[in-house]
């Protein structure tokens, strides 16, 4: 009977290969939180500041490269003149950049 008692209390001890196996796992999910999620989050909060800043005559370029100057303003939407007497109106999201004033001249 005593050869019953050392099987109960194997059963009981926690194997370590289950939790080195783990340990992989655990650092895969680290990693891919600070070299992916974290940027992301970080460039989506400073995209969302950007395009909260917006105004009137603000020279910007839009996610499809279309560049123009900001001339109406609403809640969600901006229309841009990007020619003379040629007006588009945008979502807000879809404003990619804030280019310095009198870049549209240069060009």
């Amino acid at each position: 009977m005593s050869f019953f008692i050392s099987d109960a209390f194997a059963e009981g001890a926690v194997s370590t290969d289950a939790l080195t196996g783990l340990l992989p796992l655990v650092l895969f999910g680290v990693v891919l939180y600070f070299l992916m999620i974290r940027p992301q989050v970080k460039r989506q909060k400073e995209h969302k500041k950007m395009v909260e800043t917006l105004g009137k005559g603000d020279e910007v370029a839009t996610a499809g490269g279309i560049v123009g100057k900001i001339t109406e303003m609403g809640e969600n939407f901006i229309t841009v003149e990007i020619a003379e007497g040629v007006k588009v109106k945008f979502r807000r999201a879809a404003v990619e950049s804030v280019m310095p004033k009198g870049s549209l001249k240069d060009m």
